[in-house]
C-alpha cells in the first residue's frame, strides 16, 4: 500500500507540474497574441506576465539564430515588422520550456499622407507586364515579365515604339530593373539570377547570382552607391553594384501600425525609397536608413480606372524632375503627377 501511495503521489506531482507548465505557456502565449496588433517600438521593454516571471529562473529569446536575455526591443536584435521568435524559459526546477511568438515592431512616427495632382498623361503599351520602370532624360527603360514574354526595352516617353529591346529565354520571368551609369541591371523572379546590359544598345553584357539570403527578385533601384533590391519579404537589401552577389546591409519596412512585405517596383529619389506594394493601390515613401515608412500616396482613383483583374495592378515608379511618373501592369497610360 505504501508503494502504491508513493507512486500515486509522484504521479500527482508530475501531473501538477505539467499543468503548471501548460498554464505558464498559455499565459505567455495569450499575452503575446494580445500584443501583436498593438506592437512595440524600439526601446520598449517586454512586459512578461508576472506568473511567468515568478515561475522562471531565466528567460531568453531566440530570433534568426541569435539569442538574447535582454527583454528590450533592441534594433541590434529585432527588425521592423514581424519577428518570429521563440521564448526560452528555464524554470526554477530546472526544466526548459519554449513558446513561439510573433513580435511586431512598428515605427514611432505616423507616415504623412502625400497628396498628388495629375498634370499629364502618356500612352503605354497595354501588352507590357511592367516589372521595372525608370526614366533617363526622355527615355523610358522598362523591364517586362511573364514567361515567354520577358524582356528589357527602352522607348521615348510619349511613344510606345521600342528604340531597343532584348528578350529573355522562356525559362525567365523578368522583374525589377535600374540604371547604373552606362549599364542596366535587371532581376529575374525565381531563377536566382540577374542580367547586366549595355545601356545604349541593351546588349547583354553579363549575369550575376543572388546572395543566398535573397529568395526571389522583385524590385530594384539605385541610390548612386548601392543597388537596392526587394524580394517579396519585409526586407530591402543593399548590394554592391560591382559585385551584386554581396549584401552590404538590410532594412525591414514598417509604418507606425503595420509591417509591409510584397514590396514590388522600387525607385530612389531625393534621399527616399519609393515602393509599390503588390496588389495595393499605394506607394510607400521609405527612409532608407531604417526602413520606416514616412509617407503614403494613395492612388486608388487612378488604379480603379486601369485595374480590372488580379494582374493589371499599379506597378511602376519613375521621376521626371520632381514629378512622379506612375503606371501599371498592362496599363494603357503613364501618369505624370505632382506630389505634395
Amino acid at each position: 500500500m505504501k508503494k502504491l501511495f508513493l507512486t500515486s503521489a509522484i504521479a500527482l506531482l508530475v501531473l501538477t507540474g505539467c499543468n503548471k507548465e501548460k498554464d505558464i505557456l498559455n499565459s505567455l502565449n495569450d499575452y503575446n497574441i494580445g500584443q501583436q496588433s498593438k506592437g512595440y517600438h524600439f526601446g520598449d521593454q517586454l512586459q512578461i506576465p508576472q506568473d511567468v516571471l515568478d515561475y522562471a529562473e531565466a528567460i531568453s529569446i531566440t530570433y534568426n539564430d541569435k539569442e538574447t536575455s535582454n527583454l528590450t526591443i533592441d534594433p541590434k536584435f529585432f527588425s521592423l515588422g514581424e519577428n518570429d521568435v521563440t521564448f526560452n524559459i528555464k524554470t526554477k526546477s530546472g526544466e526548459m520550456l519554449q513558446q513561439d511568438a510573433t513580435i511586431n515592431v512598428f515605427a514611432k512616427a505616423k507616415p504623412r499622407e502625400i497628396s498628388y495632382q495629375i498634370v499629364n498623361q502618356y500612352p503605354h503599351d497595354p501588352k507590357n507586364f511592367v516589372q521595372g520602370f525608370q526614366l533617363d532624360g526622355n527615355v523610358v527603360y522598362e523591364s517586362d515579365g511573364q514567361h515567354g514574354e520577358s524582356r528589357i526595352l527602352k522607348y521615348n516617353l510619349g511613344s510606345t515604339t521600342p528604340i531597343a529591346s532584348t528578350s529573355q529565354a522562356q525559362e525567365y520571368f523578368s522583374e525589377g530593373s535600374t540604371i547604373v551609369g552606362d549599364k542596366v541591371y535587371q532581376l529575374t523572379w525565381q531563377n536566382k539570377k540577374g542580367f547586366i546590359y549595355d545601356k545604349n544598345s541593351l546588349k547583354l553584357l553579363s549575369e550575376f547570382a543572388y546572395p543566398d539570403i535573397i529568395g526571389e527578385g522583385w524590385g530594384l533601384t539605385y541610390d548612386g552607391t548601392s543597388l537596392i533590391l526587394s524580394d517579396g519579404t519585409k526586407n530591402i537589401y543593399f548590394l554592391n553594384p560591382a559585385n551584386p552577389s554581396q549584401v552590404e546591409r538590410t532594412i525591414a519596412v514598417a509604418s507606425n501600425t503595420e509591417g509591409y512585405d510584397q514590396l514590388n517596383e522600387l525607385e530612389y529619389h531625393n534621399g527616399a525609397i519609393y515602393a509599390n506594394v503588390w496588389q495595393k493601390p499605394i506607394i510607400l515613401k521609405i527612409n532608407p536608413e531604417n526602413g520606416e515608412v514616412i509617407g503614403i500616396i494613395d492612388f486608388s482613383n487612378i488604379a480603379k480606372q486601369n485595374t480590372t483583374g488580379n494582374d493589371d495592378v499599379l506597378n511602376g515608379i519613375a521621376f521626371k524632375g520632381d514629378n512622379m511618373l506612375i503606371t501599371g501592369k498592362n496599363w494603357s497610360r503613364i501618369y505624370e503627377v505632382t506630389v505634395k
